[in-house]
């Protein structure tokens, strides 16, 4: 088709919407610490006795746990972050029913 944009005023306006999305996201994550939010735990963590889920935001979260909390929805008080995901241990003062 004639009159198409050209390549590297594409790619420009494509690096500033990443950036600006990873800015949001950084923002987003950050106002999370200090907050306790449900987590699906969904499968092992990549340390042992490590968990990964997801957050109801569907942000990826890790915490310490044992195995047979997988699939469970468990409070997590979010510790920090990362520029994917959350890290956080659970919240058992919140923790109605949770498992020892």
């Amino acid at each position: 088709m004639e009159d198409q944009i050209p390549e590297p005023v594409k790619d420009e306006r494509l690096q500033r919407l990443q950036a600006l999305l990873r800015m949001q996201q950084d923002a987003f994550n950050q106002a999370c610490i200090g907050r306790v939010l449900p987590v699906l735990l969904e499968r092992p963590g990549r340390h042992p006795g490590q968990l990964g889920g997801r957050s109801p935001y569907l942000q990826a979260a890790h915490v310490a746990g044992p195995a047979n909390w997988i699939g469970r929805i468990v409070p997590v008080r979010i510790d920090s972050c990362g520029p994917n995901s959350l890290a956080g241990t659970v919240s058992r003062g919140e923790a109605m029913g949770m498992p020892a």
